[in-house]
């Protein structure tokens, strides 16, 4: 049944006899012809209507009779009309096929052009222009463009074939609306696009600015919009639950706010609030909202012409029933709501017969597990069918972005800049069993490499052209062939996004599950890899490095994303080994831009390589000055190096060369390497009390060390020099300090680091369940006597400020409180060590190169030793080793000292470090100490006689030997 009411028409719409109309209250009358009604709609000049895929046409604007005519479309009868759309000039039609004719209007109809084969799924018409969606996920406009609303752009002038929308490119549309001389579109996840004429505010943006491309209405995100209509001059959105929002021009009340005001944003129809409302269409200056639980349909607009149907010719601005017939709420519901310039109908079908029921407008084709599993079996479709549907799919960036949704819990419609949308239990399977399949999976790669990549828009509109770079890589690393091919196309890809896509991205890529993001790594990890492979073979070239670059600028974006999210991903995932032989002159300068793939002893040559690069300039000043020679007093070392520096004539960019005075020796390391041990005890025992042992016997700055600024300088310096040299100073500073001069935040974990007790307090703090044991603790926001926050005295700590209050105590610790300290410290570092490649390092390397290893593994240091003049199997040998084993580890230290000028273990362990022990076979053995050169690792053992005569010798050496290796 077709009810309809307003304007005069002709009596029946030329559908049924005159005599056959039924009349209901309020000028509302209705008919039922015998072959039902599938579709219509009513624009300008136009009521068009469809019955068994048939059109006829009724003219609303013509003085002669109001006659209704059949469309003859002549070119093709097996194809059957299924949607048709009227609009301020003619009428649009689609077929079954999804082939698009247009009607003028004088009803002559013929095919678009520009279509190039597309199948169209929805069309939508305006005035003067029309949209189409096809089912690759292409917007489509043609006619005119004098407010933007082809959303091309603001010189277009207007086009009679089919242009595609490019901005909109990879967006999974859900439906397509057209105004007067506005369009919208709608996404799977309810994000809405309006462009156009916008001079009544139409568009929700705020202002009365036409747009010429595309534009997110973002007061209407994460609304849930499940439909748009548009008017001549306002805009009605409805909301999964049924909430209707009307914005635009409501001179005639057709916003059903209660006024006659345009609104320029969207604004709640407060009357409807509460109702279901299933269905919203905008007329020229009316509104109609159905409810279909209640069947009724609601009114509010200009209804001069009776286009209200409650009875009244007057300019309504509330929501008010139609006087629908009774029949139509008992035997019928109500499938479709059309709202033309002065006319309103309403298409009904009964509940309880078998109805042919009008079309419901299609979505874009999406891929899921059902569609692969048809695909795998093959049994509904030909391999052409099959191969033409993996074309559509796997080519359109919109068809990929709108797989696999979140739909439960209404997940995906909270899409946004921290939420993809996307369901990742979902893929896994569905790929899986792609990759499976030969053939398959081979035509999917084809299009993907040939036409979806290519396609990627670097400027998406919206966050859901995202979705494809978090799918493409759990596709690519299923393939077996051409996998670093697809690799390094998607890789160009994302480093060509503009920086707000890459942001968001980076955003996504922080939230994946952890098996996706693992995997995400492995794929640009396994791709470089395989580069460097090629390279370390002997293939080079500018073509190689350059593919390099690129997955090592992938690696690195991922890298920061699980630096900066605190992901579980540890640095060995990132680690590529195979660098390790590769550490030429061009790969150094590449790699050093990419330190976290390389280990830490791979960086130390990178580190050594660019540090003779450094060195290989001439200094005149520093040969004028007969080089950086630093004469020091074993008294007063840190007095001594204190005055050097100050003196200002050491060269930081060339080693250090120490000379203890009154001592022989030249300093191949060995001076050098003592010089630092034994300043490293100065520093502890500086009366000026610069640093602060902690309970955990590490080391802070004294916060109250303020009165000697420099003093905190040099520190920097000296600990910048011992890096930079390329030897260990024996000060327990915290991970907090090299996490600092690497520009990262200290956490709660660093804090119970240096000061176990103070951080485990906060800790039970935070793990606190009930408010009263909370109370208990009677902290403030102080810490000792200092405010963390203005009045922090007068703030109690909370339950729920608790957290707030524990950041506030970690950064006061270890950054407020010693903020001038370490900024003078930091500034002393840069001096000492002026090669800034040391910054390649990570927190807790760059502790272990200042600090040595912490690990002092005794048994690597025998196995690691070689011999002159003696060999492992010698008996002399074996005492030795038995009496190094019985060794206390203050001794096993001590030696360290004696042998090596210090007791730090080397980054890499013993084995990094020589030891060699030299059989002296003197006659006198037996009054002779162990004697060490130190800077060559060389023991020069004496032949004892015994084992008991070597142990008294050799701890006696180490315990009282100060000078250069011997007593």
């Amino acid at each position: 049944m077709l009810c309809f009411w307003g304007a005069q028409v002709r009596e029946g719409l030329g559908l049924v006899k005159p005599d056959q109309v039924k009349h209901g209250d309020s000028g509302i009358r209705s008919v039922c012809p015998k072959t039902a009604v599938q579709d219509m709609s009513a624009g300008r000049s136009f009521a068009g209507f469809i019955r068994d895929g048939k059109v006829s046409f009724l003219r609303l604007r013509s003085e002669d009779d109001y006659h209704i005519e059949s469309l003859d479309l002549n070119d093709d009868t097996d194809d059957r009309i299924r949607l048709i759309v009227c609009g301020g000039d003619g009428a649009v039609l689609l077929s079954d096929s999804g082939k698009v004719l247009i009607m003028d209007k004088s009803t002559l109809c013929k095919p678009l052009k520009g279509l190039d084969n597309r199948q169209v799924i929805q069309i939508a018409c305006g005035d003067h222009h029309s949209v189409a969606l096809t089912n690759d996920g292409q917007v489509l406009v043609w006619g005119e463009n004098s407010h933007g609303q082809l959303g091309l752009r603001k010189d277009h002038p207007g086009s009679p074939s089919a242009q595609h929308v490019q901005s909109l490119s990879g967006i999974p549309l859900a439906q397509i609306s057209a105004g007067g001389d506005h369009s919208f579109g709608l996404s799977l996840s309810g994000v809405v696009f309006g462009w156009g004429k916008n001079s009544a505010g139409q568009l929700g943006l705020g202002d009365t600015t036409d747009r010429h491309i595309p534009t997110i209405i973002n007061s209407l995100q994460l609304k849930k919009t499940v439909s748009i209509s548009c008017g001549g001059e306002h805009t009605a959105t409805l909301s999964k639950g049924g909430t209707v929002f009307t914005f635009g021009s409501g001179g005639s009340g057709q916003l059903g706010h209660n006024s006659f005001k345009d609104e320029h944003h969207p604004r709640v129809v407060a009357e409807l609030w509460g109702s279901e409302v299933s269905q919203v269409t905008c007329g020229r200056h009316h509104t109609l909202v159905s409810i279909a639980s209640s069947k009724l349909i609601y009114s509010f607009g200009c209804g001069m012409q009776g286009q209200l149907g409650n009875g009244e010719m007057i300019k309504q601005s509330v929501p008010f029933p139609v006087d629908l017939p009774t029949e139509c709420n008992q035997e019928y519901t109500i499938e479709k709501i059309i709202a033309g310039e002065n006319h309103s109908f309403a298409l009904f079908f009964k509940e309880l017969e078998n109805k042919v029921k009008s079309n419901p407008s299609r979505g874009v084709l999406t891929l899921n597990d059902r569609m692969i599993d048809r695909w795998l079996s093959g049994t509904d479709s030909c391999w052409a069918t099959i191969k033409q549907e993996i074309h559509t799919v796997f080519s359109s960036a919109a068809s990929m972005n709108g797989s696999f949704l979140k739909t439960s819990c209404d997940d995906h419609y909270q899409t946004s800049e921290d939420r993809c949308g996307l369901d990742f239990d979902l893929v896994k399977t569905p790929f899986a069993k792609l990759s499976e399949n030969k053939s398959l999976i081979s035509e999917v790669v084809k299009v993907v490499q040939q036409t979806l990549v290519p396609s990627l828009n670097p400027n998406p509109t919206g966050v859901e052209s995202l979705r494809v770079y978090l799918l493409l890589p759990e596709l690519i690393r299923r393939l077996k062939k051409q996998k670093t091919e697809l690799t390094e196309a998607l890789a160009s890809k994302i480093l060509q996004l503009d920086p707000d896509a890459h942001k968001v991205l980076e955003k996504y890529w922080s939230k994946l599950p952890d098996d996706w993001l693992k995997s995400l790594v492995k794929l640009f990890h396994k791709a470089s890899a395989e580069l460097i492979g090629q390279i370390s073979c002997g293939e080079m070239g500018y073509d190689l490095t350059r593919r390099l670059k690129k997955f090592l600028n992938i690696l690195r974006m991922i890298y920061q994303v699980c630096c900066s999210a605190n992901r579980d991903i540890p640095n060995r995932d990132f680690i590529i080994h195979e660098i390790s032989d590769l550490l030429d002159t061009e790969t150094i300068n590449i790699l050093v831009k990419f330190p976290f793939v390389a280990d830490t002893v791979s960086k130390q040559k990178m580190f050594c390589y660019l540090q003779g690069l450094l060195q290989s300039f001439p200094d005149p000043y520093r040969i004028f000055l007969n080089g950086n020679m630093l004469h020091i007093n074993r008294e007063s070392v840190l007095t001594d190096t204190l005055k050097y520096l100050r003196q200002k004539t050491h060269s930081f960019c060339y080693p250090l060369q120490v000379t203890f005075i009154g001592e022989n020796g030249v300093d191949m390391r060995g001076l050098s390497a003592e010089f630092f041990s034994l300043l490293s005890q100065s520093l502890l025992k500086w009366e000026k009390k610069v640093l602060e042992v902690h309970e955990s016997s590490l080391v802070w700055f004294n916060p109250d060390g303020m009165q000697a600024n420099r003093d905190f300088y040099y520190l920097g310096v000296i600990c910048g020099m011992v890096l930079y040299n390329r030897h260990y100073i024996n000060i327990g500073f915290p991970l907090a300090l090299f996490k600092k001069l690497l520009q990262q935040s200290p956490t709660l974990n660093d804090l119970e680091e240096l000061s176990p007790v103070e951080a485990r307090t906060l800790k039970s703090l935070l793990e606190e369940d009930e408010d009263e044991v909370v109370d208990m603790f009677g902290f403030d926001f102080t810490v000792k006597g200092k405010k963390l926050i203005p009045n922090g005295d007068q703030i109690r700590v909370t339950k729920a400020n608790r957290q707030k209050y524990v950041d506030l105590y970690v950064d006061f610790v270890f950054n407020k409180s010693v903020k001038k300290q370490f900024e003078h410290f930091s500034e002393g570092f840069f001096k000492g060590c002026p090669l800034d490649a040391w910054s390649m390092f990570h927190p807790e390397e760059l502790q272990e190169l200042l600090h040595g290893s912490p690990e002092y593994e005794w048994k690597e240091l025998q196995q690691s030793a070689s011999y002159e003049k003696c060999s492992a199997s010698d008996e002399l040998i074996k005492n030795f080793w038995t009496v190094f084993s019985e060794l206390s580890e203050e001794n096993k230290k001590k030696f360290l000292i004696f042998l090596y000028g210090t007791d730090r273990v080397p980054v890499g362990g013993f084995s990094k470090r020589s030891l060699k022990i030299l059989l002296s076979d003197c006659p006198d053995a037996e009054d002779r100490l162990p004697e060490a050169q130190t800077c060559f690792g060389r023991l020069i053992l004496p032949k004892y006689s015994d084992i008991n005569t070597l142990r008294d010798k050799l701890i006696h050496a180490i315990s009282f030997c100060k000078v250069f290796g011997r007593a």
